[in-house]
């Protein structure tokens, strides 16, 4: 039987620390492809690129950059790069966490998503960093174990794994969290300032802050543990449906 082949890719651009350290610790599970974009393309969300063409680039054997989005390497991917569907999507490791109301921005969860849509398991994989060393060994080796459950058990109820990781030594983790989606909150996230010529410019960011409740992600990752949130994309909110019901529009 032939290997599963195991599709890695990001949206820290192929030359990242992260997807080099998620690729080796995906080894040994499968056929590991690496289909990337060919620079940066944080919170660039689940955009696919429909204006231009998208040009495809062979680095080395099982490892492609794409001119493109973290979504159009998937598409490409599952539909005519690697000639068949893949058994898994993994993205990441992105460098910084995607907690919250963060995944609907996030390049590497959009990844995800596309697999998700697909109908293909997939995963999120993120590093939650701060100062000091990174450590995207251990990160790796978390996400490997989540794979192999995930290639052994299917994805539960369908949904798709969005898994965020302590920036420490292995050690150091206390264990793995099944969580909820925390919320952010933002001061300040729009800031405007004045150019040397006095014609206003915005900077968008801010300083952001946590709603860290009970079995959120933020807060498994504050305690030190790995946070696993699955997520779905059934938008609908089905109080709301039966509530407007009785609206006279």
């Amino acid at each position: 039987m032939a290997a599963p082949v195991l599709l890695v890719t990001n949206d820290d651009g192929i030359r990242a620390e992260g997807i080099r350290a998620l690729a080796d610790g995906l080894e040994g599970l499968g056929r590991v492809v690496v289909i990337a974009p060919d620079r940066e393309q944080s919170a660039t969300s689940h955009s696919i690129t429909l204006d231009r063409p998208v040009r495809v680039n062979h680095l080395s054997e099982g490892w492609l950059s794409v001119e493109g989005t973290p979504t159009d390497c998937v598409l490409l991917a599952a539909n005519s790069l690697l000639g068949e569907k893949p058994a898994l999507v993994v993205s990441g490791i992105n460098h910084g966490p995607n907690l919250g109301d963060d995944v609907t921005y996030s390049g590497t969860v959009a990844a995800a998503m596309e697999g998700h849509l697909l109908g293909i398991p997939s995963i999120a994989v993120s590093l939650s960093t701060g100062s000091g060393a990174l450590h995207f060994a251990t990160a790796a080796r978390f996400a490997r174990r989540i794979a192999a459950k995930l290639l052994e058990e299917g994805s539960p109820n369908g949904a798709l794994l969005n898994v965020n990781i302590p920036n420490l030594a292995e050690e150091a983790i206390r264990g793995i969290r099944i969580t909820q989606l925390g919320k952010r909150l933002y001061v300040d996230s729009v800031i405007e300032k004045t150019d040397p010529r006095g014609k206003p410019y915005f900077w968008i960011g801010g300083s952001p802050s946590w709603d860290a409740g009970k079995n959120t992600d933020h807060a498994a990752i504050l305690e030190g543990y790995v946070s696993v949130t699955p997520l779905h994309l059934d938008l609908t909110d089905y109080k709301a449906v039966v509530e407007m019901e009785n609206w006279t529009l």
